[in-house]
C-alpha cells in the first residue's frame, strides 16, 4: 500500500472524487479489517436512499454540517438530525438513510466520516 493512501485530510479538495451522485465527492482508505469513507457532500443534496447493509456495520461522524435522516428498525420513519461531532452506529441490517445533507456556512457542505466493518467491496476503488 502507498504510504501516502493511509492518510486524508478533509481539506485536501483536489483529493475528494466525484461519485455518481449529483453534490457527493469522497476519499476512501480501505484496510484489512475497517474502511474509511470520507464524504464532503453540497449542502441540500439528497442522494441517500433507505437502505441496509446486511454485511456491514456503519459508524458515521459528523465533521461538519448536519444530517437530517432516518436510522432505525422500530420506527423507520421518525427523522434524526445529527450535527458537528456527533455520531450515529447501524449495525449490521438496520435500515437507514434518507438523507438531507445540510452545509456548514464556510464550504456549504456536509463533512462525514464513514466506517465500514469489514470493508465494502464498492467502495474499495474508490
Amino acid at each position: 500500500m502507498n504510504i501516502g493512501a493511509q492518510y486524508c485530510y478533509f481539506l485536501d479538495d483536489d483529493e475528494f472524487v466525484e461519485t455518481d451522485r449529483p453534490g457527493f465527492r469522497r476519499r476512501v482508505i480501505t484496510g484489512d479489517q475497517l474502511q474509511l469513507c470520507f464524504w464532503r457532500i453540497k449542502g441540500g443534496a439528497t442522494g441517500s436512499f433507505l437502505h441496509k447493509h446486511d454485511a456491514h456495520e456503519q459508524l458515521g461522524i459528523i465533521v461538519r454540517g448536519s444530517l437530517d435522516f432516518r436510522i432505525g428498525d422500530d420506527d423507520p420513519q421518525e427523522r434524526v438530525m445529527l450535527g458537528e461531532h456527533e455520531a450515529y452506529l447501524a449495525p449490521t441490517s438496520v435500515w437507514h438513510g434518507d438523507s438531507v445533507f445540510i452545509g456548514d456556512d464556510e464550504y456549504d457542505e456536509c463533512w462525514i466520516l464513514d466506517v465500514f466493518s469489514p470493508p465494502r467491496d464498492d467502495l474499495r476503488a474508490g
